[in-house]
């Protein structure tokens, strides 16, 4: 099966364990590998024949700017189903990386990964 990857898709949104997070916002950061086969794209030249790009950005900057869930975790899973559920693929990946966590002392970056299949 072909991929399609999306990287640094970014936006600022409300999803965070804590009162302030929700309220205040942060920054997050999502990588996409989408399984998908191309083989029609590529014979057709026709973007109807694939899953366009900048659909799934649209879709997980949307999810990230209107979401308020408390957990990443939640977050991780609307943008897999969200993808999913555009019926151009069976498998994606959601690299979902929150840029400031709040945590004394860390200066890093906290990213979750999950594959979903429908």
């Amino acid at each position: 099966m072909d991929t399609l990857n999306v990287r640094g898709i970014r936006a600022y949104g409300y999803t965070g364990y804590f009162d302030a997070e929700q309220f205040l916002g942060q920054w997050f950061e999502v990588d996409l590998t989408i399984w998908i086969d191309l083989a029609k794209a590529g014979q057709s030249d026709d973007l109807n024949d694939t899953l366009n790009y900048a659909d799934a950005v649209a879709i997980v900057q949307k999810l990230i700017r209107e979401s308020k869930f408390k957990m990443i975790e939640k977050l991780a899973e609307a943008i897999a189903d969200a993808i999913l559920g555009t019926g151009k693929t069976q498998q994606v990946r959601v690299a979902l990386t929150k840029c400031q966590a709040p945590i004394p002392d860390f200066d890093g970056d906290v990213t979750l990964e999950i594959l979903r299949s429908r």
